[in-house]
């Protein structure tokens, strides 16, 4: 097969990479500022990223509801899951907008108030403030992409971002697409004055929890860390890459809600395992698989599986965990406990650890969604030092597009297809159509089953030492040097080698990252250093390219 072949260029102000809820919102926002925005989506916009089947749960301060002074909030916000890793003025930031945006998918037609008005429930402490407002999410996707074509967004769906461009002076020039629409890709060069990074988390960098079964993750499977990889090769910092997440689900069903169950954490004869509730509770939850991430490791590693406990259920409260299970994708779920007959009040369900693991950390942002290069921003779970979950890519989404769009003012697109990157590239990539696709060269599954066996068994959530992660990382860079020769048929197998690629690159980077931090912190732990070092509470782990590879250092949190 002959190289890769190229389309014409095309132009716009600002560059989406990715048709995510971030990725649409910075798009709509960008728009809405008389910026040409272009979305490159991997898949469809309608259906795709970790918000593609819907959510049920978005962070959302609302002074009417929590008061007019937000501090109670905040600490209520860094407690709980998705706390401890945030810059506090980006929190700051994010209690200032994230209303507003509630105010926009409400306005837009997202069942924001499907029972009559701003509803928190689950995530929540007994007696605590409820920080967690819960919404009717399962036509989200559709919507938001109703929203940006009606602004006049051009949409390039089947287009995955794979490459940020920048010129002699280090600032953004555009981006390279991959054009998945015909059996061979196409490269797409996109001159652009902006770019924002929007393409979700790190999922299949470790492996699934059911063993040959790659694609059955909680999130998108599809969210690799593109946007990561281009933006440590664009010269951008990266953050918290030490850290691991982990959530939990029905065993073998990989699938985001646990706090929509309305049920307890119980042990096979029924009794509660945690200390927040004994009964179902509509208003809490079970608080316990949120902050008791090792429950699930510790009763396995005591022969004592873990049960989701809804037997005590009312039928109202049923019928509410059955509509907010739906609206968190949840269908394939219930389908499949219905056609096995069960029954919420006399079965349990067994919960577990959702999957292998998720990188924690992602791109350094400022206040403004901006990263150290000048025209290069990020938003959603791309991001590394703030959370927030679908808030926050709703939230920072509609910040990146409007701090893009006020950025790409008054410049001019230069000719980003001429430039090295864009050259390199070509060269590099067209040797996987060129290559031979027989056994002769590694295939992009064997290369993911490889890079997820080294992740988890060498730098997961559960042991890490210097010695393992020293063995590992050689394991990783010796089959690294495969991903030289692999080779692809057609467009489907092409993204995915360029997938396998970046997780790679990302999977060097958690390795150096996670050797920096020598103490155990969260899901970080350290048998070599099992103590946590309380000089290093406010300290993040950075890590950027340099002339001699990674560099890793540290940075204060943001206060």
């Amino acid at each position: 097969m002959s190289g890769m072949k190229q389309n014409p260029p095309l132009e716009c102000d600002v560059l989406v990479a990715g048709g995510g809820v971030a990725g649409l919102m910075a798009a709509i926002a960008a728009a809405d500022r008389g910026a040409k925005v272009i979305v490159a989506e991997k898949a469809n916009s309608k259906r795709s990223g970790s918000g593609a089947t819907g959510n049920d749960h978005f962070l959302c301060y609302i002074p009417e509801v929590h008061g007019e002074d937000p501090s109670e909030f905040i600490q209520e916000m860094e407690s709980s899951q998705i706390g401890g890793n945030n810059d506090m003025d980006l929190v700051r930031r994010y209690v200032d907008e994230c209303f507003d945006r509630v105010k926009d998918w409400d306005a837009w037609g997202v069942g924001m108030r499907e029972h009559g008005d701003w509803e928190f429930n689950g995530h929540a402490k007994p007696g605590h403030l409820k920080v967690w407002l819960k919404y009717a999410g399962r036509e989200q996707k559709p919507i938001f992409t109703r929203e940006a074509l009606k602004r006049g967004v051009t949409i390039l769906n089947h287009h995955p971002f794979a490459e940020v461009i920048t010129g002699e002076d280090g600032t953004v020039a555009g981006g390279i697409c991959v054009d998945l629409t015909e059996e061979i890709p196409k490269m797409q060069v996109i001159r652009a004055k902006s770019v924002v990074l929007a393409t979700g988390n790190v999922n299949r960098l470790f492996g699934s929890r059911t063993m040959g079964w790659m694609f059955n993750m909680a999130g998108c499977p599809s969210d690799v860390c593109t946007g990561r990889a281009a933006a440590y090769r664009a010269g951008a910092r990266l953050v918290n890459l030490d850290m691991t997440g982990m959530g939990a689900g029905c065993k073998y069903f990989n699938r985001g809600g646990k706090a929509t169950w309305i049920g307890v954490y119980s042990d096979i004869e029924g009794k509660p395992l945690g200390p927040f509730v004994t009964k179902p509770s509509k208003e809490y939850g079970d608080l316990a698989g949120d902050v008791w991430r090792e429950m699930f490791t510790l009763k396995n590693s005591q022969g004592e599986p873990v049960f989701m406990n809804c037997s005590e259920i009312q039928d109202e409260d049923l019928d509410y965990m059955l509509w907010g299970l739906t609206n968190e994708g949840n269908v394939a779920t219930m389908d499949h406990l219905k056609e096995e007959g069960f029954d919420f009040k006399k079965h349990m369900v067994e919960f577990d650890a959702k999957d292998g693991g998720s990188l924690g950390g992602g791109i350094d942002i400022d206040i403004n969604a901006g990263c150290t290069v000048p025209g290069l921003y990020a938003a959603g779970d791309e991001t590394g030092n703030f959370r927030a979950d679908m808030g926050g890519a709703a939230t920072f989404g509609h910040i990146a597009g409007v701090s893009a769009a006020e950025y790409s003012q008054g410049k001019e697109n230069r000719n980003a297809e001429q430039m090295p990157a864009a050259a390199e590239w070509l060269e590099k990539h067209s040797q996987i159509l060129e290559r031979p696709a027989d056994n002769s060269c590694p295939s992009w599954k064997e290369l993911n089953v490889a890079v997820q066996q080294v992740m988890s068994d060498y730098c997961g959530p559960y042991v890490r030492s210097e010695h393992m992660m020293q063995t590992g990382l050689t394991h990783l860079k010796r089959l690294q040097k495969q991903v030289e020769r692999m080779c692809a048929k057609n467009s489907h197998e092409f993204m995915r080698c360029i997938e396998v690629e970046d997780m790679f690159l990302m999977g060097e980077l958690a390795f150096y990252s996670a050797m920096e931090r020598k103490e155990t912190r969260g899901r970080h732990r350290r048998v070599d250093y099992p103590f946590t070092n309380s000089l290093l509470n406010q300290k993040f782990v950075t890590i950027e390219k340099s002339d001699k590879g990674p560099s890793v250092g540290w940075r204060d949190k943001h206060k």
